[in-house]
């Protein structure tokens, strides 16, 4: 399978329906007891497929929210946050993900990056899914 047809597959408007924005208030929420404390949102978008290792990469964004700081000491726990937390949920993301891949794919192991700062506004955590089986 090519990474076009991937990018089709996973697109940004079918990524922000499994991953929606609100998920990173109800983080929020849970960790701090008040979404207004959150200092960025999540999204998760798809960045490539690595056909000779058979990987599918995705970035869960976390961009400043306006008046808050996306500090680094803030982020560079989150990989570790983010595997277990039940409201990131990243097992269950992953099951999502090969569901909307649909019939024929199966996906294996995934682990998270360690966060990297793209910009001041702008951190990612790469999610790494292995693909073991595609269709045809």
């Amino acid at each position: 399978m090519e990474e076009k047809e991937f990018d089709l597959i996973f697109s940004d408007q079918r990524l922000n329906e499994i991953f929606p924005e609100a998920r990173a208030d109800q983080f929020f929420e849970a960790l701090y007891g008040d979404l207004q404390e959150g200092a960025y949102t999540i999204g998760l978008r798809f960045k490539r497929f690595d056909s000779d290792r058979g990987l599918l990469h995705f970035d869960l964004e976390l961009k400043e929210r306006p008046g808050k700081c996306l500090a680094c000491n803030l982020t560079y726990g989150l990989p570790d946050v983010f595997s277990r937390h039940p409201i990131i949920n990243i097992r269950g993301l992953v099951k999502e993900l090969e569901k909307q891949a649909g019939n024929g794919f199966k996906f294996g192991e995934w682990s998270l990056s360690r966060t990297a700062p793209i910009s001041k506004d702008l951190h990612t955590i790469t999610l790494m899914i292995k693909v073991e089986n595609l269709p045809g």
